[in-house]
Formats: structure tokens, C-alpha cells, sequence
């Protein structure tokens, strides 16, 4: 019995080589996007710890009373 995959040969199909190549390309397109750059995200949380700083800042200001 011959795999649907491969001819009555033994030859992968041009369709599963095709297939196995894409997942493989997109597999590895989406590791380099999950591991990113990690100083990027530092980069995002230090920003974004300053931006609650300054905001904290600004309600506390709003909230004393006016002299």
C-alpha cells in the first residue's frame, strides 16, 4: 500500500514537498517573531513604567487641594 503522499515509487509528491517547505518557512518565521528582540520589549516596559509614573504623578497632583 502507497502512501498518500509519495508516488507508487516511494517518491514524496511535489504537493507534500511543497507543504513540508512551507511549514517549515512559516514554523521559522514565527520562533524569529515570538523570540523578537529582547531589548525591544525592555525597551516597551520601561516606557510604559514611566508613562504609569507620570500619570500616578498627575492624579495625585489633582487630588490635593487647591491653595
Amino acid at each position: 500500500m502507497t502512501e498518500p503522499d509519495y508516488t507508487e515509487d516511494g517518491v514524496p509528491t511535489f504537493d507534500f514537498v511543497r507543504d513540508k517547505i512551507e511549514s517549515r518557512f512559516t514554523t521559522g518565521e514565527a520562533a524569529t517573531e515570538l523570540a523578537g528582540d529582547p531589548g525591544d520589549v525592555a525597551e516597551q516596559l520601561r516606557e510604559r513604567e514611566a508613562a504609569g509614573r507620570d500619570r500616578l504623578e498627575e492624579i495625585r497632583r489633582s487630588m490635593r487641594p487647591s491653595e
